[in-house]
C-alpha cells in the first residue's frame, strides 16, 4: 500500500475523549485521582463531611473541565469546522483543509495509542492527530497498520 486516503471530521466528543486520555495519563490527573480517592477513603474511615466534599470536587473538576473546554474547542477552532483530509504514505502523513497543507514525517511522531473512539497520533507531547473510529468505518486497519509499519515499534501503543 503506497498511500492510504482519510477525511475525518472532529467533534467535541471526539475533542473530549482525546482530552481525557491525555489528561489521565499525566500527572495532573493521576495525582488528582489519587488524592480524591484518598479524602474519600477519609471520609468513610471519620465521616468527616468535608472530606467527601473535597474528594468529590478533586474527581470530578477535571473532566467536568475537559468537558467544558472541549465544547469551546469544537465551536471556536475553524479546523474543526470543516473535513480534515489526511494521506498517509511512506514518508508520513499530509494533512490538509481548505488552502492550508501540513507534512509530518514518520520519524518525528512522539506517540500513537488508542481509546475505544480513536486512534490518536501524537506529533509532540501536546499536539496530535485524531482519528475518530466512527470516521475510518472500514479503513480503521488500513490506518492502524499504516502506523504500526511506520512508526517505530515502543512508540505505538494500539489495542482494538
Amino acid at each position: 500500500m503506497d498511500t492510504l486516503k482519510v477525511d475525518v471530521k472532529i467533534n467535541s466528543g471526539d475533542l473530549y475523549d482525546f482530552l481525557l486520555r491525555h489528561a489521565y495519563h499525566g500527572t495532573q490527573g493521576l495525582v488528582g485521582s489519587c488524592v480524591g480517592a484518598l479524602a474519600i477513603l477519609i471520609f468513610l474511615a471519620n465521616h468527616q463531611w468535608i472530606y467527601l466534599i473535597a474528594g468529590v470536587i478533586m474527581l470530578g473538576y477535571l473532566p467536568w473541565s475537559l468537558f467544558l473546554k472541549s465544547r469551546q474547542q469544537a465551536l471556536n477552532t475553524p479546523a474543526f469546522k470543516e473535513v480534515l483530509h489526511y494521506e498517509f504514505n511512506e514518508d508520513g502523513i499530509l494533512v490538509s483543509q481548505g488552502e492550508t497543507t501540513e507534512s509530518m514525517e514518520w520519524k518525528d511522531m512522539y506517540r500513537a495509542v488508542s481509546t475505544s473512539r480513536s486512534i490518536i497520533v501524537y506529533t509532540t507531547r501536546v499536539n496530535a492527530c485524531i482519528f475518530p473510529r466512527r470516521e475510518l468505518k472500514e479503513q480503521e486497519m488500513d490506518v492502524i497498520q499504516f502506523i504500526c509499519t511506520h512508526m517505530e515499534p515502543q512508540k505505538v501503543r494500539i489495542r482494538n
